[in-house]
């Protein structure tokens, strides 16, 4: 089967199309015949190799999976004989902690993987673009305890997080004020923000407005610079894990008043994420949620993809299309 092979840390022309062995399924796992799959951000920084801390669990010198990629939708094409919950035919989508979709098949377990049924109303491709939803969902409901009427600010609004976290926010009912730059006002409205703020003409910190939740996204912000920006008791999530974030976070959960908070959502067990992955799911079928792609490629351009992720301006998801020799 083809697949994006990457021996070693480094650049995207590290990513090699080659042919690899295709799977098999174990006993408790599935086969997937895989559609469409995604680049993230994080998917950069891992295949470059940073943070080096992160090298504990992808491989210290190069990537102890070859084959990496998190984000995925498709259909099962063979089922290990202990597998109950899916059969051959099934259309899924879902993502896995670990790596090996950047290609045409991939073997996940039924236990141990976020999967479930794609909704019927959504493309393969729009259905791969879950991760967005899964990091804010935790961020705004958990950490942040959103309620309706609550004043919240996303900042950037129109990445791949923040276009999940506007639409979920009001989903919630909340009142949503959305920053991003001029080219995406008009994007973030249209999913549900009742203002939006222009970063590069406004700074928002220095406005007159206070939050109940103010949830930076994209770790440009801090609790230091947002708390003036807060409500008495508002909290401030930041989706960027950072010395920084750790320490307010600990510093105000002593004292009463503004909080800064963090979900740890790399850390939730595939039980919860599978949780949230059927709320998505939910969403979609009631059309209150719709995934926001702003590129496509085939799976032979995925350097190109990640070269164009990596600049840092995406709007929304970056989608990979998986074509198989029995399509036309």
């Amino acid at each position: 089967m083809k697949a994006i092979v990457c021996t070693q840390y480094g650049p995207p022309d590290n990513l090699q199309l080659k042919e690899i062995d295709k799977p098999f399924p174990e006993d408790n796992e599935v086969l997937i015949k895989i559609q469409a799959t995604t680049v993230t951000a994080v998917d950069c920084t891992f295949r470059q190799g940073k943070p080096l801390i992160g090298r504990f669990f992808s491989g210290f010198t190069s990537p102890k999976n070859p084959v990496q990629g998190t984000e995925l939708a498709g259909e099962i094409e063979a089922v290990g004989k202990d597998v109950k919950l899916f059969k051959v035919g099934d259309q899924v989508f879902g993502t896995t902690m670990g790596s090996g979709v950047y290609a045409e098949y991939t073997c996940l377990p039924e236990d141990g993987a976020t999967l479930g049924i794609k909704p019927a109303n959504t493309t393969f491709e729009e259905a791969a673009c879950c991760d967005g939803v899964l990091t804010a969902l935790p961020f705004l409901r958990d950490a942040g305890r959103i309620k309706s009427g609550d004043k919240v600010l996303i900042n950037g609004a129109s990445g791949s997080t923040g276009t999940a976290a506007v639409q979920l926010a009001k989903h919630y009912g909340a009142h949503v004020t959305g920053v991003c730059s001029t080219g995406n006002l008009e994007l973030v409205k249209s999913l549900g923000a009742d203002s939006v703020v222009d970063y590069t003409k406004e700074d928002f910190h220095k406005n007159s407005e206070a939050y109940d939740i103010i949830f930076d996204t994209v770790g440009k912000s801090s609790f230091s610079r947002s708390k003036a920006a807060l409500k008495p008791g508002g909290i401030f999530l930041e989706a960027a894990i950072s010395p920084g974030i750790l320490f307010h976070m600990l510093w105000t959960s002593i004292f009463r008043g503004k909080k800064a908070a963090i979900a740890f959502t790399g850390l939730r067990s595939a039980s919860q994420r599978t949780a949230d992955l059927i709320t998505l799911k939910e969403l979609i079928e009631a059309e209150k949620y719709k995934a926001v792609i702003d590129r496509t490629y085939p799976l032979e351009q995925m350097a190109e993809a990640q070269r164009y992720v990596e600049k840092g301006h995406k709007v929304g998801n970056v989608v990979i299309t998986v074509a198989h020799s029995d399509q036309t």
